[in-house]
């Protein structure tokens, strides 16, 4: 039986109490723990949630990041990663042959995951998103795709004159597994006019993974967190995230993402904290009840924070990543891949059990070797 400490302050014990009998938090509890200063208070909170989840267990997986293009015509003020055009310093486009390649040269054995999110280019035929899946189905049949983000999907619908329903049915006939939950940025209307008005609106991103649900497919949310947002938008996107899980239950993993302030437009703001980091983390938990896992993304929190993180409310530390581009584009500090030895040892230092799963969060058993 999980125990509070008698340390938890009294303007917190109507939450603690909520807590301890799992009773959901309303949007004024969201606010008041995401502006307490006792950050230790609210992460032990947020630990009796994770561990009634998942007990000591830290999920990783072995996956690859494939950005097969970085030409985007949306102008994200935000945004380290995307060229406008083509011709550009440091726009690229991968034909198929290129794409299959770059996957040849870095996949491993036991990888099992390959994450595709692309620049908005508006010169790729429909044929070539396809034509891509169908390559990776065929080349590298162990690695489940789970490729494009709402945004993409979006675009893609608008472009090629398809609706959301249409768009995924034909890319999962070539060959995708399930969506990542990148583009949701912050859902409310005055950060996203500001940030990225020339995309798709917070409705028009639930809406894809509305559709993306109701056809059987799995994916996971995201919020981008310390450029203008303010602390009732942060609660008001998680209220947002939690009402379409109670719809549809397709939201697999939350991941906060942390604005990164190199290389955009933004740069005069600074980084979120270690402190803000976590106490996100800590929030998305208590605040999530109906999305099963926290993911603390170490690319972009770094591994020491995206340890701690294991106990303020995350229960999984994504992958091995091999060569991730938007987070280092944008400044950040973090290797650029780490082994599955390198992950397992982060995690058992922080006290916690590191499990390897399939995307889906299938546990996959370790390989037994014959002594000898």
């Amino acid at each position: 039986m999980q125990h509070l400490s008698p340390m938890i302050p009294k303007e917190l014990m109507t939450i603690a109490e909520k807590v301890r009998n799992q009773q959901r938090l309303s949007f004024d509890d969201g606010l008041q723990i995401l502006l307490h200063p006792d950050l230790l208070a609210v992460g032990q909170l947020a630990n009796l949630v994770r561990e009634r989840l998942h007990g000591d267990i830290t999920y990783y997986n072995k996956n690859l990041h494939l950005n097969a293009t970085n030409v985007c015509e949306a102008g994200c003020l935000f945004c380290s990663f995307a060229r406008l055009e083509e011709g550009m310093p440091s726009a690229y486009t991968m034909s198929l042959e290129q794409a299959k390649q770059w996957i040849e040269q870095r996949v491993k054995p036991g990888m099992t995951e390959i994450h595709i999110v692309n620049g908005l280019n508006p010169n790729l035929s429909w044929e070539y998103y396809l034509d891509l899946l169908r390559m990776i189905r065929s080349s590298f049949p162990q690695l489940h795709i789970k490729a494009f983000t709402a945004v993409e999907i979006h675009y893609f619908s608008e472009k090629y004159g398809k609706s959301y329903a249409e768009v995924l049915e034909e890319l999962v006939e070539a060959g995708l597994g399930s969506l990542p939950g990148g583009g949701a940025e912050i859902f409310a209307p005055r950060a996203r006019r500001k940030l990225c008005g020339d995309k798709v609106d917070a409705d028009g991103w639930l809406e894809v993974h509305r559709v993306a649900h109701t056809l059987g497919l799995y994916s996971n949310c995201t919020m981008l967190y310390g450029t203008i947002e303010r602390p009732e938008e942060r609660v008001d996107h998680l209220m947002r995230l939690r009402s379409l899980q109670d719809e549809t239950g397709g939201f697999q993993a939350f991941i906060p993402l942390a604005y990164h302030p190199e290389n955009n437009r933004l740069g005069k703001i600074p980084a979120p904290t270690a402190t803000d980091d976590l106490r996100l983390i800590a929030l998305s938990r208590l605040m999530l009840d109906n999305i099963p896992h926290i993911k603390a993304y170490w690319v972009m929190l770094g591994v020491k924070v995206a340890q701690l993180a294991q106990r303020f409310g995350s229960n999984d530390m994504d992958g091995t990543v091999t060569e991730e581009k938007i987070y280092h584009m944008a400044g950040s500090a973090s290797p650029n891949a780490l082994t599955e030895s390198e992950l397992r040892r982060l995690i058992e230092s922080a006290g916690r059990r590191p499990v390897e799963r399939s995307t889906t969060y299938q546990i996959i058993e370790p390989v037994q070797h014959a002594a000898g």
